[in-house]
């Protein structure tokens, strides 16, 4: 993708003198940004690339809640790169995010993150897009997928006015076709199950990796089952 030549417009945008407000600068650039990554993601087809091939960045949200719509909020973002079933370790994203409101006692205890940790991060609008920079063309692929679809399509149409489009796969696609009878969901369980150390629960970042773990182990397995790109994942998926 051309992210330089789009940065350049944004830095010539930036030496102008006008009397729109430095805020709302910034807001029109990540506007126009996200909007342009949405035209390069139509002209992608990632479906049809080979498993081996396939890059992708396995996330996790962390959120006060499971209702964007009624207020509840995105409060840290993980992430970590994978092309095919090999976890890139050192290519990780990982952000707190300053929603100006106070954290219930409970998502503290829950999560680990405190009210003044999140005073001191940035806001949704500047750590979504460096998030999305740190993604740039691959699939984005998350455990329990619609969770961050939601906030994430919440977020995007409440910050930048922009639908969020990017596909985000959920891991059950894979497991659910290794193993159709499983009864099992949550990552915790899954991990268990498949022999992953369950470590630093509910912090994104390290959700991500053990995510990303789960996306490895599974990958390789219907591989064998003669899936050779997400399409084929897709078709097997939609005749269990």
């Amino acid at each position: 993708m051309a992210f330089e030549p789009f940065m350049q417009i944004l830095r010539g945008i930036q030496g102008k003198r006008s009397n729109v407000g430095i805020g709302d600068v910034q807001n029109a650039q990540q506007m126009a940004f996200l909007r342009n990554l949405q035209k390069e993601k139509k002209k992608e087809d990632t479906l049809k690339v080979p498993l081996d091939e396939l890059d992708v960045v396995v996330f996790d949200i962390e959120t006060t809640g499971f209702k964007p719509e009624q207020g509840d909020e995105i409060i840290s973002i993980g992430a970590i790169k994978m092309c095919g079933s090999f976890i890139q370790e050192d290519a990780v994203f990982y952000s707190l995010i300053n929603t100006g409101k106070e954290i219930s006692t409970e998502v503290v205890n829950l999560t680990g993150l405190t009210n003044e940790k999140l005073k001191e991060a940035r806001h949704v609008g500047d750590v979504l897009i460096e998030f999305l920079k740190f993604a740039k063309d691959c699939t984005l692929v998350a455990h329990h997928a619609n969770h961050e679809r939601n906030f994430l399509q919440y977020t995007s149409n409440r910050v930048f006015h922009t639908p969020f489009k990017q596909r985000i796969v959920d891991t059950s696609f894979l497991y659910k076709i290794v193993e159709p009878h499983i009864q099992l969901s949550s990552l915790e369980d899954l991990c268990k199950h498949n022999a992953i150390p369950v470590i630093g629960r509910h912090h994104a970042l390290e959700d991500a990796k053990m995510t990303a773990k789960l996306w490895s182990l599974y990958l390789e397995k219907v591989k064998m089952l003669g899936c050779d790109t997400l399409q084929d994942v897709y078709d097997h998926f939609a005749r269990i």
